[in-house]
């Protein structure tokens, strides 16, 4: 018995998986974050690489400092 009640577990978790559809307006929605944020990311590091460039440019070592 216990190997048939095992076997109905693993049946109806494959029937469960199987009707999971994904959502196409969440998955659009999805897509659209990941673009922003890569253009976020994108922003910053052109901003960190212009600002270091400036403080190694304006650097000056003082008596040892």
């Amino acid at each position: 018995m216990p190997a048939e009640k095992q076997q109905e577990q693993r049946d109806q978790r494959t029937q469960d998986t199987e009707e999971i559809q994904p959502n196409p307006e969440v998955t659009e929605q999805g897509e659209e974050i990941k673009e922003d944020l890569d253009r976020l990311l994108d922003e910053i590091d052109e901003i960190l690489e212009e600002d270091s460039e400036e403080f190694v440019e304006n650097y000056i070592q003082r008596g040892g400092e």
